[in-house]
């Protein structure tokens, strides 16, 4: 390895300890919202037995993502996006 690209990752690892221990700001922050399942099925006026079979998912998931211990990711969570987004195109194609 380069000597140039080793010190840039020895400086960057350094700054990623300080950054955990609060020493140093990080200089950006992304944060990752996962889509409100209870919103967005209450948007579409269906029970949750009837959503969950919509979007293929067991009723047990839907629930445990409305009650917030599980969190919907990968296709999932686009699915209830693309329900929040256009719920009139999502039904006619999921119907």
């Amino acid at each position: 390895m380069d000597n140039s690209l080793f010190d840039d990752l020895k400086q960057s690892l350094k700054e990623a300890v300080a950054i955990r221990r609060n020493e140093l700001a990080p200089s950006r922050v992304t944060e990752v919202h996962a889509p409100d399942a209870k919103a967005i099925r209450a948007k579409v006026g269906l029970s949750q037995s009837e959503f969950a079979q919509l979007i293929g998912v067991k009723l047990a998931t839907l629930k445990n993502w409305e009650q917030n211990r599980r969190t919907p990711s990968g296709a999932a969570a686009a699915l209830l996006t693309i329900v929040e987004k256009e719920p009139d195109a999502a039904l006619r194609a999921l119907h």
